[in-house]
């Protein structure tokens, strides 16, 4: 039998690593999941990255920084200081900034106009038109989310919750003082923040929810991962189906500009920017300073000895060292007499691309942007992956580069631009961002107050901006429409929408009946106490003169308004509670109450209204005829006389009211457009009327819309106050210089504000909702129907 080879050293060693190629390299993950590095992610938003950092993020939004005045910025700046000098130096920060790509199916569905059975498809199809075409020329593609994730160390994971609770609540107050929009993430809302970057440049849905995982006994990271990495490549990396690399921000100059991090933000693509911000404790950083100025002062005094030796003059010394050493001593004053603190900071920047060429523009791109700011992005050669796992939104650093800058020099990198505005659900659209050129879709019912006004110059466009909104909410909505029409111009839209045209004049054989009432008149008070309520305010412009009524009048008003419809609600009561609109009380019925009463001051009233009643003025002593229960309702008051436009107004605004009480019963909201609203404000019954729909439509779902020229003229009234304090929705289009100064105090717009209402063309201006102040532009083209039956020109417009 023959003895059996033994192997050679350098067959053993093959052979190990073969087997050690087999086991995989135990240092490494060996699969994409354990690639991700967090080890658990839990519902309430707390999620454990090592054995002893946890960490939490926090979602903030934009605030207009670009548009905000010299003054509101350095607020904004000096906000983001004391945010960054709350963080101690064991909290890590992680400011997250992630754009990408929506998929063309969630936009097209954002805006698009569901067909009804109704007759009006055509009218939503030539709509959509439109919005696609402001679609096209926006930007709204480009999705920008912005996170803050903090992070501790802790010994157990009920400490962690405890301290970071503490922290979100200190950060959420910071950004409240800023004026940032901001919410904390929960589980699922940080998986999906994960997903997006682990994503990013592909169109992978994320879906997820807890009780998946006790049925499939899958981890989170199953759902959030990609299907593939690759990080074998020096400069590149793959992920799924994309290329990638990231690279780090070197900052070379002494001072930023605080443009760097929005034109960043404004790149179109991919691109996920991360800074990675550590403070250092204040007397080690005087430390520091102190020792490198010591080395500095050393370097100057071996400078001087080499002159000597050389037989130059010692003062002569390299401009590099000066600088440095005035740079470290102005660095010391500041640690040591202002409020500034020493922070590390890591800027990674990450793109990603479905080609390598594309990457390479992309990148190419990036390092441009840094150059123009005297800076430096450098490709992390060899370190794609920490690099990349660095910029997950963990809160966790893997990349030991860091630049030390002080608190006012990490807060240059401002995190906003300019608001954005869309919404979904029943948004609509208000032209587009005239800074971006997105698309604006907002949605008043969501606004704590939904009321709001129009104001403008001749011309400006008001009139065809509410038409526009009409439009919209007709197609879009279920609500109803109501418009007081002063200069009979919404006649085309109305007749379009087959909507219902009321010309209110002595002339027309349209009439609506003052003394018109429901039984949900009024949901806290008795019906019958809010509608002599009313009738009390309709007899003080016919009666009451300057002084108004005399309280013996008002009483006897009132029991004259008990006593006549005393009997049509007993009839309601025995028919079910159901009236008969053929006993519906006229304004003759109480002019004849009036004189069976005893008092002179009744006699007096009585004689007062006679003319309204028996006389040439007699156009509101009928019963309603037409049909004001038509979903679109349009009061055409343009050829009331003078003495009945104030009363035609007032008795409109009581029909809205009847509206309104009934629409809320059936979980209706009711829209109300009132053109030429100042001359609501002439009068102090009409005035004080109107300032109490704007207190008390909200919580009857009625949304009104004032629309007016006379700006100065509505600002003189006592009751604007109460309008302009319960409206959070306003639309300023082009202003006049004295209209510009009262606009200005009254709804705090800063100058570079005031120019997009100093000179602009019609349609163009700004939008204020709720705390969001925005530029806006909205032209339609002149070819459309649509724009026809909305245009005020004379030779445009269709009768």
């Amino acid at each position: 039998m023959s003895q059996a080879k033994k192997l050679t050293g350098r067959q053993n060693k093959e052979i190990a690593a073969v087997i050690r190629a087999a086991k995989g390299d135990p240092k490494k993950p060996q699969s994409v999941q354990a690639s991700i590095p967090y080890i658990a992610m839990y519902p309430d938003g707390v999620c454990r990255v090592t054995e002893r950092l946890y960490s939490k993020s926090i979602e903030f939004f934009d605030v207009n920084y670009t548009l905000a005045g010299k003054d509101e910025q350095t607020a904004i700046f000096e906000g983001l200081c004391d945010l960054h000098n709350y963080f101690d130096p064991s909290i890590s920060v992680q400011e997250t900034f992630v754009g990408r790509r929506a998929g063309k199916d969630d936009l097209q569905k954002a805006i698009e106009i569901p067909p009804a059975n109704d007759g009006f498809n055509r009218n939503r199809e030539d709509f959509s038109g439109i919005l696609q075409k402001q679609l096209e020329k926006g930007n709204n593609g480009l999705v920008r989310t912005k996170y803050l994730t903090f992070a501790i160390e802790a010994d157990s994971l009920n400490t962690a919750k405890s301290r970071l609770a503490g922290i979100e609540a200190d950060i959420l107050n910071h950004f409240k003082v800023i004026g940032a929009a901001a919410h904390p993430l929960n589980g699922k809302e940080r998986l999906s923040a994960l997903h997006s970057v682990l994503h990013l440049g592909t169109a992978e849905p994320f879906s997820f929810e807890w009780g998946w995982l006790s049925k499939t006994g899958l981890g989170t990271k199953d759902y959030i991962a990609p299907a593939s990495f690759h990080f074998g490549e020096g400069r590149t990396f793959r992920m799924g189906g994309k290329l990638g690399a990231v690279g780090f921000l070197q900052i070379m100059a002494a001072e930023l500009n605080d443009r760097i991090l929005a034109d960043f933000l404004e790149i179109d693509g991919n691109v996920c920017v991360n800074l990675h911000i550590r403070s250092i404790d204040q007397n080690e950083a005087v430390k520091m300073i102190k020792r490198k100025i010591t080395d500095l002062d050393g370097m100057k005094i071996n400078e001087q000895k080499k002159a000597v030796r050389s037989g130059y003059d010692m003062d002569i010394m390299p401009s590099d060292l000066n600088t440095y050493g005035d740079e470290a001593k102005k660095l010391l004053k500041d640690l040591q007499n202002r409020n500034e603190k020493m922070f590390m900071l890591t800027v990674l920047i990450m793109g990603v691309a479905g080609s390598k060429q594309s990457l390479e523009n992309r990148m190419f791109q990036m390092s441009g942007i840094a150059l123009k700011h005297n800076c430096a992005l450098m490709r992390l050669d060899y370190m794609q992956e920490p690099g990349f796992m660095s910029s997950l939104p963990l809160g966790h650093n893997q990349i030991p580069i860091q630049r030390g800058l002080t608190t006012s020099g990490a807060a240059v990198f401002i995190p906003f631009i300019t608001r954005e505005l869309f919404q979904s659900g029943e948004a609509l659209n208000y032209g587009r961002n005239a800074i971006s050129g997105n698309m604006i879709m907002a949605d008043r019912k969501q606004l704590r107050n939904p009321n709001g006004l129009i104001l403008g110059t001749p011309g400006s466009g008001k009139s065809f901006f509410a038409k526009y909104e009409i439009n919209n909410v007709f197609l879009l909505t279920g609500d109803d429409i109501i418009i007081c029409d002063p200069e009979s111009e919404y006649a085309p839209v109305v007749r379009e929408l087959h909507g219902q045209v009321i010309r209110i004049s002595q002339e027309s054989a349209d009439y609506v009946n003052p003394m018109d009432i429901n039984t949900n008149y009024s949901e806290d008070e008795n019906p019958l106490s809010l509608k002599s309520d009313f009738i009390l305010s309709l007899c003080e412009i016919i009666v009451g003169g300057k002084n108004g009524l005399e309280p013996v009048e008002k009483t006897v008003i009132d029991r004259a308004v008990r006593n006549v419809y005393r009997g049509f609600f007993a009839d309601a009561a025995t028919n079910g509670g159901t009236p008969d609109p053929a006993k519906m009380p006229i304004l003759e019925d109480l002019y004849n109450e009036l004189l069976k009463q005893p008092e002179r001051e009744a006699q007096r009233v009585a004689t007062a209204i006679e003319i309204y009643v028996h006389g040439s003025l007699n156009v509101f002593n009928n019963r309603t005829n037409v049909n004001v229960s038509n979903r679109i309702v349009c009061f055409d008051i343009k050829q009331l006389g003078k003495q009945l436009k104030k009363l035609g107004m007032l008795i409109i605004q009581d029909q809205v009211w009847n509206r309104v009480t009934e629409n809320r019963a059936a979980k209706k909201a009711t829209r109300y457009y009132m053109d030429e609203f100042h001359l609501l404000f002439k009068e102090p019954q009409t005035a004080a009327y109107s300032a109490e729909i704007y207190k008390r439509f909200r919580k009857w779902g009625g949304i009104p819309t004032g629309i007016t020229q006379n700006v100065k003229e509505l600002l003189e009234s006592v009751e604007i106050a109460n309008v302009l304090e319960n409206s959070d929705f306003l639309l300023l289009l082009n202003q006049a210089a004295g209209d510009r100064e009262i606009l200005s105090r009254q709804l705090n717009i800063s100058p570079n504000q005031l120019k997009y209402v100093t000179n602009s063309e019609a349609g163009e201006g700004l939008i204020i909702y709720g705390g969001i102040v925005l530029p806006f532009v909205n032209q339609l083209p002149a070819d459309t129907m649509l724009y026809k039956i909305m245009s005020t020109k004379l030779q445009e417009s269709v009768s």
